[in-house]
């Protein structure tokens, strides 16, 4: 059986392996296994191609019987946290969250607004491979309807789960970078909403994504930079084309990097239940456990991807998860990656301290992490991490194997995984010393490198 679901959902480039029949037989695949009894919830983001890909997905449905409920264009959380609250069974999402342009997705959301289990999108799968196309007589097919509050519903609950007054009265000045992605249709509100003078920039959605490309990294966010000092603004922030992931800029115009916001929200949120589990993946910084521990936290390690965190949430009801990547979560809102719920919860804590963003963070242990990718086609991976584990087992102090391959060695650690979403290898790196971090980095591409098919 092909593997369609990545890390997060199907993702391919539109018009190669995304086409109309590809989406059509995906989404007669759900229409076959989720039974008819309530409405499944539709939604998208602002690619080129979500409207017409997300139109396919909704006409299929009703077609086999179903009804829908369109929720439109949000960002990905928002629609999380609408699929319980219009009594969906299940949720489906066109997106490409934050890959480049040219791709586009379909992502499935369980009725509790978590991301579909691998069971569920292993049941997809065999059903697309079956080539299953349920249809029902003229007088079942399925009804479509739209509700149009799913971003207002979504921005009030947000907002019970922060002190609004206390963030009102600090009147933060905060530059948004909305990527020219869905994000552009909720945060610039909820920041008024909280009091805040806002300076948005690539603040219309357009699926070109003129501004940068659509993932947050430090590269793309030159403009943010620029624009926090030059407005002399507390805070920036930049969300991806989803806007299921925030990334900082304090009042210096220096980028935050993922790990160091992951720690931070992780200690408050220990520190606030008074102790707790920390779900986090496995390319997390020793930060986390450095900033928890103390407080009386504890970390759980999972496999890179939002689902596989925001599972173990559930079962270990976790105060708190995320990635590295400027995804978090916070499970008194919602078991789901959240942008926006982040930036509440950033200025949250920021009007409960007396100091600003950058003085908290020099609070935490610090650490050197380095991050690097590489090419890899998707038939040689086996073959190249074997050959990496072989490099860099020698002298190791430990191995990981729960997601690629991550060996404890010289005082630090790297880790070598493939991508869930691009075909590529994931390197990172980290050390107490930025020398040895990049050292280890160093060794890893090497391995990586020598293995790999000589086209690559």
């Amino acid at each position: 059986m092909t593997r369609l679901f990545g890390t997060n959902g199907i993702r391919e480039i539109v018009g190669g392996p995304l086409t109309a029949p590809f989406v059509t037989r995906v989404a007669e695949a759900i229409a076959a296994i989720v039974p008819p009894s309530r409405p499944i919830a539709v939604g998208w983001d602002g690619r080129t191609s979500s409207v017409p890909f997300a139109r396919i997905v909704s006409a299929t449905l009703a077609l086999a019987g179903h009804r829908v409920v369109e929720l439109g264009l949000l960002p990905t959380p928002a629609i999380q946290y609408n699929v319980p609250r219009v009594g969906a069974a299940l949720g489906v999402i066109v997106t490409a969250s934050h890959n480049p342009p040219e791709f586009n997705g379909v992502k499935c959301i369980a009725a509790d607004g978590l991301e579909a289990s691998r069971e569920f999108e292993e049941a997809v799968e065999a059903a697309v491979e079956r080539g299953v196309a349920p249809a029902v007589p003229f007088d079942r097919v399925g009804e479509i309807a739209s509700d149009p509050q799913g971003g207002t519903r979504y921005l009030d609950g947000i907002l019970q789960q922060v002190d609004r007054a206390r963030i009102s009265a600090r009147k933060f000045s905060v530059v948004l970078d909305c990527a020219n992605g869905a994000g552009a249709v909720t945060s610039p509100h909820l920041l008024r909403r909280l009091g805040c003078r806002v300076v948005t920039i690539n603040g219309q959605v357009d699926g070109t994504f003129p501004g940068h490309f659509p993932e947050p990294t430090e590269a793309n966010l030159a403009d943010l930079q620029r624009t926090v000092t030059a407005v002399g603004a507390e805070l920036g922030v930049a969300h991806d084309g989803d806007a299921d992931r925030a990334v900082y800029v304090d009042r210096t115009g220096r980028y935050v990097p993922g790990e160091e916001m992951l720690a931070l929200l992780a200690r408050d949120a220990v520190a606030r239940n008074h102790g707790g589990v920390v779900v986090t993946s496995i390319s997390a910084p020793r930060t986390v456990e450095d900033a928890v521990r103390p407080l009386g936290g504890t970390v759980e390690y999972t496999r890179v991807g939002s689902p596989a965190i925001s599972h173990a949430m559930q079962r270990q009801q976790a105060v708190f998860g995320g990635e590295d990547n400027g995804g978090l979560i916070f499970p008194r809102f919602q078991l789901a990656r959240d942008g926006a719920m982040s930036l509440a919860a950033t200025l949250d804590l920021l009007a409960r301290s007396d100091e600003g963003l950058p003085e908290l963070l020099r609070q935490l242990p610090q650490y050197a992490v380095v991050k690097e990718k590489i090419a890899c086609p998707v038939a040689a991976r086996e073959r190249v991490l074997a050959h990496v584990a072989s490099a860099l087992e020698k002298g190791a102090e430990r191995t990981v194997t729960i997601d690629g391959l991550k060996v404890y060695r010289d005082g630090g650690w790297v880790l070598v995984r493939p991508s869930g979403t691009e075909p590529l290898l994931r390197v990172i790196a980290e050390s107490k010393e930025p020398a040895r971090a990049r050292a280890l980095a160093e060794l890893a591409l090497g391995a990586v490198r020598g293995a790999l098919p000589p086209s690559s």
